[in-house]
């Protein structure tokens, strides 16, 4: 039962009560019914009984009055006639026709064999109609569902319940718009909280990572601890700093205008152009096929795939290959895929990607220089612009990244 839907609960309820009503109205009726033919049928008795004295006294004022013979066999015939005619009904008649008998039985089994074919029709019926109604009941249901199933973290404004509904529902819609307030205002405050870090943490960092690009200059010859100890240091700030860098763009996204007209193929070979350095280091090939025109903001676009082909170019093996491929026109809406040779992705983990500071293998992430936030900014990208992100397919000979974006922009 728990398993049921709250329509299909309704409607078997409703069916069981109108089911119960109709067998209690079954045997109440059937009860009321045999006892007015019991009486129907001792007034018969009766009837046929009164009719009986009556025709005999009749017989014996025609004998007796000397009246003429034609007139007499005439009234001897009417009489004959009402005697044979009456007998039938009397119950108390030895002689009683056995077709009439059977014919009043039959007529009670037929009564109740009707009531509970009535009780069945009436019950699907009302079952079948209480289905449909609590449907209509339950569109508002429905509906809240379905706008709760859009909510995200950069639309909550929208997404308030209209107060315009029914009276069980203006408390509910009213909790809810209430939630949605205190999540925005969450959001907000981690937002500002994140960009306000992340900005306060740039300063300090650029000036660490110069003063060690300094010293670095100013002493050439060091031991080889201190040369060790120097590099460590210049990566990890480097390593800092990028990612005060991508926490800082991930929350002054919202600020981002998003009505560019971008075409997709020259920007995918703009990035090559800048990824080649890496590409020729690991010998993997760069490969674009189609082209499409989504509106969006360029800047975070550009990020967008820029991220994405350089997290397949850094994971990929060595002589793979990285092939994007954009397919545009099918339901208003873009397809961009970006597929690698790579290791591939354990099924457990692939939404988890998209999380910030999340690493499959928190050693490669660091050999490689990631900080666990390049697929989480592609994620708020993706989403700022109305669209979707998805790992397509992964198994150890490779990954494809889906990336569905709307022709035009949502926001």
């Amino acid at each position: 039962m728990r398993k049921l839907s709250l329509q299909w609960r309704i409607t078997l309820m409703t069916a069981l009560l109108i089911c119960a009503t109709c067998v209690l109205m079954n045997f109440l009726i059937g009860y009321s019914g045999k006892h007015y033919m019991d009486a129907i049928s001792d007034g018969i008795s009766t009837f046929t009984d009164d009719s009986a004295a009556n025709d005999s006294s009749d017989e014996a004022d025609a004998k007796v009055g000397g009246t003429s013979a034609g007139t007499g066999a005439a009234d001897s015939d009417i009489a004959s006639s009402n005697d044979n005619s009456m007998e039938s009904f009397n119950p108390d008649d030895v002689d009683l026709d056995s077709e009439l008998t059977i014919i009043v039985g039959g007529a009670q089994e037929s009564f109740d064999k009707t009531n509970w074919y009535i009780t069945i029709i009436v019950t699907l019926l009302g079952g079948i109609l209480a289905y449909f109604v609590s449907g209509r009941a339950l569109k508002p249901l429905r509906t809240f569902a379905a706008q709760v199933e859009k909510v995200q973290p950069n639309n909550l404004a929208d997404m308030k319940i209209s107060e315009d509904v029914l009276p069980e529902f203006k408390q509910f819609s009213m909790a809810f718009n209430n939630m949605i307030e205190r999540l925005d205002e969450g959001f907000y405050t981690q937002r500002q909280f994140t960009g306000n870090a992340a900005h306060e943490l740039r300063t300090p960092l650029a000036l660490m990572q110069a003063q060690i690009e300094l010293f670095t200059a100013e002493h050439p010859v060091v031991g080889s601890e201190t040369s060790e100890i120097l590099k460590l240091l210049q990566e990890q700030t480097e390593r800092m700093s990028s990612m005060t860098k991508t926490l800082l763009e991930m929350s002054e996204l919202r600020e981002v205008p998003c009505d560019d007209e971008i075409e997709l193929a020259p920007m995918i070979e703009e990035i090559f152009t800048d990824l080649a350095p890496l590409a020729e280091k690991k010998g993997v090939a760069l490969e674009c096929d189609g082209d499409a025109t989504i509106t969006g903001s360029d800047t975070l676009i550009y990020q967008l795939i820029f991220n994405l082909t350089e997290n397949a170019l850094r994971y990929n093996r060595e002589g793979g290959k990285v092939r994007i491929t954009v397919d545009g026109g099918f339901d208003n809406v873009t397809h961009i895929r970006v597929c690698d040779h790579g290791f591939g992705i354990p099924e457990q983990y692939r939404e988890s990607i998209f999380q910030p500071f999340f690493r499959v293998d928190k050693s490669r992430s660091r050999k490689y220089g990631g900080v666990g936030l390049g697929l989480a900014l592609v994620w708020e990208i993706v989403n700022l612009h109305g669209g979707t992100i998805e790992v397509e397919d992964s198994s150890e000979n490779g990954t494809t990244m889906l990336v569905t974006m709307p022709a035009q922009s949502e926001k």
